[in-house]
């Protein structure tokens, strides 16, 4: 369920991914792609369980099938790929927390280990 905490990070991922492209000296089109993917890249815990551990793999394939072009960075988020639009979400995701502020890495780190535990996939990745 996308609750109106998530739609916070949601939006706050956004908004960071924008400021890394822009940081970045991306192109406008470029940015509004960045801040697209950003918005949706948590769409699939409305579909997924109380976990959310597919969250990504849903929400990816859901969007592949609307031909949105950017499916695959949302169905890889999380996952520790390291190239172009992907790279940008990953980042801007580890700064923000499931309530919408910038908390940068080490605390947004805390926190995933706080709600899923030190020996979970999600922490380790």
């Amino acid at each position: 369920m996308i609750t109106e905490n998530r739609q916070k990070h949601s939006l706050a991922v956004a908004r960071k991914m924008v400021e890394i492209g822009k940081s970045m000296g991306l192109k406008t089109n470029q940015l509004t792609d960045l801040f697209l993917i950003g918005y949706n890249h948590d769409i699939g815990y409305e579909f997924s369980d109380k976990t959310g551990k597919e969250h990504n793999k849903i929400g990816g394939y859901m969007l592949k099938q609307f031909g949105f072009k950017f499916w695959e960075e949302l169905f890889y988020h999380g996952e520790p790929k390291i190239d172009g639009h992907l790279n940008i979400l990953n980042q801007a995701d580890m700064q923000i927390d499931k309530n919408g502020q910038d908390v940068g890495t080490q605390k947004r780190l805390q926190d995933i280990k706080d709600r899923y535990g030190a020996d979970s996939e999600v922490y380790k990745k």
